[in-house]
């Protein structure tokens, strides 16, 4: 999934999770509650663990959140609190290649910026343990913000902080919702999948990778 473009983008926004990060909630779950019922949570027809996360994604508190759940699913409380406990084990590796890729786009003098669904309390561990953020010129949180994709209003604020127009931008994401709404907002968007597709559908926008 690719947006149709008049020009090469002048800056490349990515998602953080699943793009740069190989990022797995079950083994900070089954950290605390083991394996198996950390599948049973993940897995749950009587609780969205996309939903619940995505709170605090936007801004809600990690205290408020796991008191919600005590409140309407009990039986899930225990599961929930060791998600945030154990955080730093959902953070499993860097997801092979896309690194490189922000590398050789700074190389080329393309500027990179990270747009992430991440809480403002939990967002500090990622980079302490990647360096690769350390390459973007600037990163918006969600949670900081008190927006999460796929609100628009996110989106404005990562072309904010490029100080170009989202017609300029082009975005990476994991989640066809995601670039969806990038598109709609006339960037360039990009469904990650790998790297290597990455660099070629990068590469049909004009990019130099």
């Amino acid at each position: 999934m690719t947006g149709l473009i008049s020009r090469t983008p002048a800056a490349v926004v990515f998602d953080l999770g699943n793009v740069l990060i190989d990022w797995q909630p079950h083994a900070a779950v089954a950290a605390g509650v083991g394996a198996a019922e950390a599948e049973r949570f993940l897995a749950a027809d009587d609780f969205d663990f996309r939903a619940y996360n995505h709170g605090p994604d936007s801004g809600d508190s990690w205290e408020h959140a796991e008191a919600e759940v005590a409140r309407t699913h009990p039986h899930w409380a225990e599961h929930a609190r060791a998600y945030r406990t154990h955080f730093p084990l959902s953070l499993v590796g860097e997801v092979p290649g896309t690194a490189d890729v922000v590398r050789d786009l700074r190389a080329a003098g393309v500027p990179a910026l990270g747009l992430t669904n991440w809480s403002h309390e939990l967002y500090p561990h990622a980079p302490r343990m990647f360096e690769v953020l350390a390459l973007l010129d600037d990163v918006v949180v969600s949670g900081t913000e008190g927006v999460a994709k796929p609100d628009p209003r996110v989106y404005e604020i990562a072309a904010e902080r490029a100080g170009l127009p989202l017609d300029a931008l082009a975005f990476v994401d994991d989640r066809a919702d995601n670039v969806e709404a990038a598109l709609a907002l006339g960037m360039a968007g990009v469904l990650f999948t790998d790297a290597a597709t990455l660099r070629t559908d990068l590469r049909a926008l004009g990019l130099p990778v």
